[in-house]
């Protein structure tokens, strides 16, 4: 049974994949975003979402835990006005970024990088031995699916409201699409699941590379 390790702490992201009916563990690097980027002095936000998206799933990679499991890493970058927004983490950036955003548009980059840590042909004594054909490619590709935001006018009174319930302080741009930020989401131009911070579609193109089909992934079961 192939395994799927996600490298992310997102309850979006695993609840994405679980209503997806796609099996996974959940298994959280301990990347160091500012210092990735400040290494590779990345600043574009689709590069950026993408960098760090690779970042954690080799972290991942490399644990143990990790043997024999094909391992996806996500990350989400906001562009506004030519700028790139993470985590606001504080109200106040919060609310000077919703301010700005309200009746406005951005586009959400969110990263994909896919690891296959499963043992390949080169690797294949022990398999050999066993008479075991090894499933691994070595494959460790990645792709950006972007998706552009418009928001509806929101008022001080909405902005501060949202900002009180913590939920967008931890979300790249400061806002979700499947929480209570959807309220002030009019439309999204592009694959919605992106907003949420995993495309299922991209995912399963990514895993073509593993030479494996998302329907292997499927929990039937639970659905």
């Amino acid at each position: 049974m192939t395994r799927l390790i996600l490298a992310s702490q997102s309850p979006a992201r695993t609840k994405l994949l679980t209503e997806a009916g796609i099996r996974h563990d959940v298994l959280v690097s301990d990347v160091d975003e500012d210092a990735v980027q400040a290494k590779y002095g990345v600043t574009d936000a689709h590069d950026t979402a993408l960098l760090l998206a690779r970042a954690k799933a080799e972290a991942v990679a490399a644990l143990p835990e990790a043997e024999g499991a094909l391992v996806i890493g996500c990350d989400s970058v906001f562009e506004f006005d030519g700028e790139s927004h993470g985590k606001p983490y504080t109200a106040e950036v919060a609310r000077e970024r919703m301010l700005r955003m309200s009746g406005s548009l951005g586009v959400l980059h969110t990263g994909h990088w896919l690891v296959d840590c499963r043992d390949t042909a080169a690797d294949a004594d022990e398999e050999a031995a066993a008479d075991e054909t090894p499933e691994g490619t070595g494959a460790t590709v990645g792709a950006v699916s972007s998706a552009e935001v418009h928001f509806a006018q929101m008022s001080n009174q909405d902005i501060d409201a949202y900002i009180a319930t913590g939920e967008p302080l931890h979300c790249a741009g400061s806002f979700t699409i499947d929480g209570l930020g959807g309220a002030f989401i009019r439309k999204v131009d592009g694959d919605p699941h992106a907003v949420v911070g995993l495309s299922i579609s991209t995912l399963r193109d990514l895993l073509v590379h593993a030479k494996v089909g998302i329907t292997q992934l499927w929990d039937v079961k639970s659905q």
